[in-house]
């Protein structure tokens, strides 16, 4: 019995102690449960607290923007309190982050941060902090501030690596689910570096169905060693971007690791991040739109795209065909290969590269038809002097150390040092430059201030293989120094300034010119692919680098060391910054022999186009079409894009009778217009519109709205939008503007926004779609700037609503009589009836005044190129030429009162016509006249170009519109490669 009740008792407390454990696990799991929960919503406060203090940041910079946009307004000399302000401070200039087509940065905005940096200079040599040009090991001790802090920047706290594991756990399970059902607000979210030209700063990215967000550590001890100065000018600290603006993301590499983004915008900046690895990049790229490269490279715009290797993007773009068969130009190709090879604006240490073009820096004028001044470019740029290639060559041999690879060159042909080198003496990289170098300075005599002795070191210093970057073909500012820098005194006593330039060149603009010049000729077609290789191609790696002379320090390749496998940090941030330190090569874009460009003979053979080396194959005249209502021709627009539905020509005569003339084009010029004429046996280049022709249903075509009497009717009256569906008229008595379809010539919206009488209308360029800008100038002396929608066919989001401008552009004290809108640019141009030309950006800040020159008072006609000019034509036959950042560069003097004038597509060409009836082609650089077509019996009052530039339309003061035969080559060759 006693051992029955021990028994049942052991079992009692058998039972009773597996109960209590489970009790006990249950109650720890609960515990567990309780923690997890409490950190994960300490996590998601932390993340909502988080953002909501970064858009209180952001709120706060928008609305310190906005005031210091109305102060300028009020205080600029032309603002309402500009007469009032006694003394002005000076004024300050930097280079804006806005890029154009081609990617070229060339727009300078107001620097209200500029100053002259006066306690910068070196006083003596002895001062100097670090040196970028005398050799390998000082390279190394020059960059060290720089690259501490992007070194210190690229490590984690051990405290933020925990949450960091979190969110890569939640992200691999948001993998399964579909994006657009994730419950959450924040559907990505991850540490990450914002990479800028001068500081790398950490933080955390988060991705939202519709946002991007970036938000800066200020915590992180490596973010408050940074100099202000440089955060000053870094963009994006506290981050905000729409999907909308998203335009086009690419995978990139950082420190040689294939774990960044790039990401472009709308308003043509770009931002760029670094990820703590390849797997994060891509989910990230997953939680973006589908945009891919955008629309230019002819790849489809998906993510798969955006996360393609340099190689497969190379392989899949149309770019290298189309550059071939020369529909693209040697700077857009090469700006291409930078672009997908990962070279960026937004690290310094793989700015893009361009090559070395001209080597005659001695000459008085210089023959571009001569071989001997050009460079060899099959060699790499320390290969050309043999001398030194045989130093070079005995250094690969000789050399015995393993646990280094042989190499040639120690230093790099692009490192950060060399970009700031070019640009010093433009902010914001005076500033980054000053950084770099402990707030100095470089010595005079080895500051950049010679193109020749850049040249001559470039051939003989064993430790300088300097290529270019792209500024030395489109930007003539880098070499001014306009914020009167003190750089010192070389040991010859010459001060250094201004960049001295070669005896050929007398302006820097004609420098750059000739430069681009240069790099677009025959000689450098023929060859230019033999330097792709040795950059970007078969030469750059392995036996045929060695052959090539072309092998650098190992730590300048991809996929040369893998940060991630090296675990001790102090060995990880010296590999860090010798990798910053040596430059870092191009993506590899291809294994085998880049094919050579086709020459122009063959091209232009293919085309079926008459050679510019033949007699002219056309009469200068092609046609003449006569209106039967003899009232002049005001308004001419040629909309003649073969992939439009109806390419027409389309008139508008003073007394506003339009007519949609059919477009057929010039017979034997290309396939189109020969398949057409199979269709339509229709000999001459346009069709007179059968409306007017035959007399019935014209009133379809006539706008019998009252204009205000006092209105003068002219070209810029009128504008006619890209699909030839809609005129838009100005002058109206209510002050408003108004568009009509020209097919049923019915009014279909009219669009009030100014005070007085608009008086005169422009558009920028179409985006696909159709969507322009339209602007609208008035004798309220504002300006007033329009989206168009190619959608909805109105200004605005709809026809019906009440329409609002994108910006109201202040300045002028009258009448504005003459406006322009470059989209591409991002620039406004206008003029009044007295007074200076105004530019202003597009969001409405006064950039510049043309002030023109003597006896150039009234403008009455103006056009600007995506090339950076502006021609305007005043008064009694004045015209100045300027530069969009404000320069004169030239003015002449015609004997004509013109009354249209015209721009042709590359801006090289000003066509100008007016009273005595004769049209004139002026070379843009010299304003020089080049030919003048055979003068017609009326004056002339508008004048168009077809979209191949290949014919000229004249709208007559007697009615009729005169087709001229045009041909920009035969004045390409004869005139341009003389000085």
């Amino acid at each position: 019995m006693k051992d029955h009740l021990v028994r049942v008792a052991n079992e009692a407390d058998f039972i009773l102690s597996r109960q209590r454990a489970e009790d006990i696990h249950k109650h720890a799991e609960f515990e567990s449960a309780c923690a997890q929960y409490s950190a994960e919503k300490r996590d998601e406060e932390k993340m909502c607290d988080h953002l909501i203090r970064a858009a209180k940041y952001r709120d706060h910079v928008t609305a310190t923007q906005l005031v210091q946009k109305i102060v300028n307004i009020l205080t600029d000399k032309h603002g309402a309190w500009g007469a009032s302000t006694i003394s002005r401070p000076r004024e300050f200039w930097r280079l804006d982050y806005w890029e154009d087509d081609l990617r070229r940065r060339r727009r300078f905005v107001r620097n209200p941060l500029g100053s002259s940096h006066s306690q910068a200079t070196l006083k003596a040599a002895a001062e100097n902090v670090g040196n970028i040009n005398v050799s390998e090991d000082d390279v190394l001790k020059g960059k060290r501030s720089l690259k501490n802090q992007a070194a210190a920047a690229a490590h984690h706290d051990p405290e933020s690596d925990a949450p960091m594991d979190a969110d890569d756990d939640a992200l691999s399970s948001l993998e399964e689910k579909e994006l657009e059902n994730f419950t959450g607000p924040v559907n990505v979210s991850t540490a990450a570096q914002l990479l800028a030209p001068a500081a790398v700063v950490r933080g955390t990215l988060s991705v939202t169905a519709s946002e991007l967000y970036f938000e800066v550590d200020e915590e992180d001890p490596a973010f408050k060693a940074i100099d202000p100065k440089i955060l000053a000018y870094t963009e994006g600290l506290h981050g905000k971007w729409l999907f909308t603006e998203i335009r086009a993301i690419f995978s990139r590499k950082y420190l040689l690791q294939n774990t960044a983004l790039e990401i472009f915008m709308a308003n043509r900046t770009a931002v760029m991040f670094n990820f703590p690895d390849a797997a994060t990049v891509k989910k990230v790229v997953h939680s973006l739109p589908r945009v891919g490269l955008g629309t230019n490279f002819g790849l489809p715009q998906t993510r798969r795209i955006s996360l393609a290797t340099p190689k497969q993007l190379f392989k899949a773009s149309n770019m290298t065909q189309r550059w071939q068969r020369r529909e693209i130009s040697n700077f857009e190709y090469l700006i291409f290969l930078n672009t997908i090879s990962g070279r960026t604006y937004n690290d310094l240490n793989q700015y893009p590269v361009f090559p070395w073009i001209i080597t005659n820096y001695e000459v008085d004028q210089l023959d571009l038809t001569l071989p001997s001044n050009f460079r060899d470019l099959s060699k790499p740029i320390g290969a050309l002097n043999p001398k030194r290639a045989a130093f070079f060559s005995e250094r690969f041999e000789s050399w015995d150390d393993e646990q280094v690879p042989k190499f040639h060159y120690g230093t790099h042909y692009s490192t950060s040092g060399f970009a700031l080198t070019w640009l010093l003496r433009m902010e914001p990289f005076t500033t980054f430059f000053l950084n770099f170098q402990g707030g100095k300075f470089d010595h005079a005599d080895r500051t950049f201030s010679s193109v020749s002795r850049a040249w001559r070191n470039c051939q003989r210093d064993t430790s300088d293989v300097k290529e270019l970057i792209p500024e030395f073909y489109y930007l003539p500012e880098m070499f001014v120094n306009s914020n009167s820098y003190n750089l010192g005194v070389m040991e010859d006593g010459t001060a250094v300034s201004d960049v001295e330039l070669p005896p050929w060149a007398k302006t820097p603009e004609e420098f750059v010119r000739i430069n681009r010049q240069a790099l677009e000729s025959e000689f450098v077609s023929c060859q230019l692919h033999q330097w792709i290789d040795l950059i970007f191609g078969y030469k750059q790696q392995g036996p045929e680098a060695t052959r090539a002379l072309n092998v650098f320090y190992y730590l300048t390749y991809e996929g040369a060391v893998n940060l991630n496998s090296i675990n001790d940090s102090v060995v990880r941030e010296a590999v860090e910054s010798q990798i910053q330190s040596f430059g870092q090569t191009p993506c590899q874009l291809l294994i085998e022999p880049h094919t050579p460009r086709s020459s122009a003979m063959q091209v232009y053979l293919l085309l079926q186009t008459p050679l510019m080396f033949t007699e002219q194959m056309q009469q200068d005249v092609i046609m003449v079409l006569k209106f039967p209502s003899n009232s002049p021709v005001s308004h001419v627009a040629a909309n003649t894009q073969p992939s439009l539905a109806a390419p027409a020509v389309i008139t508008v005569t003073a007394s506003r009778v339009f007519a949609v003339n059919k477009w057929h084009g010039l017979a034997g010029h290309s396939v189109s217009s020969m398949q057409q004429q199979t269709d339509q046996q229709y000999q001459l280049p346009v069709e007179i519109d059968p409306l007017i022709a035959s007399n019935v249903g014209s009133q379809r075509r006539q706008i019998s709205d009252l204009l205000d009497q006092s209105i003068q009717i002219s070209s810029q009256c009128f504008v006619v939008t890209a699909d030839n569906r809609f005129i838009l008229l100005c002058g109206f008595w209510d002050k408003s503007f108004r568009i009509y379809s020209t097919d049923s010539g019915k009014l279909t919206q009219i669009v009030f926004g100014h005070r007085n009488v608009v008086t005169c209308l422009a558009r920028s360029e179409s985006y696909i779609g159709g969507d322009c800008y339209v602007l609208s100038g008035s004798r309220d002396a504002t300006l007033l700037l329009w989206y168009w929608n190619g959608k909805l066919n109105s200004i605005g989001e709809s026809s019906s609503s009440i329409s609002t401008p994108r910006a109201i552009l202040t300045g002028h004290d009258c009448e504005v009589t003459c406006a322009c809108v470059c989209a591409e640019l991002g620039l406004v141009i206008s003029g009044c009836k007295e007074g200076p030309c105004l530019i202003h950006s597009m969001n409405g800040d006064l950039l510049r005044t043309l002030e023109g020159p003597e006896g150039c008072v009234r403008p009455r006609l103006l056009q600007a190129s995506a090339e950076g000019h502006c021609v305007i034509y005043y008064d009694e036959g004045h015209f100045g030429l300027f530069s969009i950042n404000g320069k004169l560069l030239g003015r002449i003097r015609a004997e004509d009162n013109i009354k249209a004038m015209l721009l042709s597509r590359d801006g090289q060409y000003l066509l100008t016509g007016g009273d005595g009836g004769v049209i004139t082609v002026l070379a843009v650089h010299q304003l020089k006249a080049l030919f003048a077509y055979p003068g017609c019996d009326a004056g002339i009052r508008s004048m168009a170009m077809s979209h191949d530039q290949r014919c000229i339309i004249a709208g007559m003061a007697s009615g009729s519109i005169v087709l001229f035969y045009n041909d920009f080559n035969r004045w390409h060759h004869e005139y341009q490669t003389r000085y």
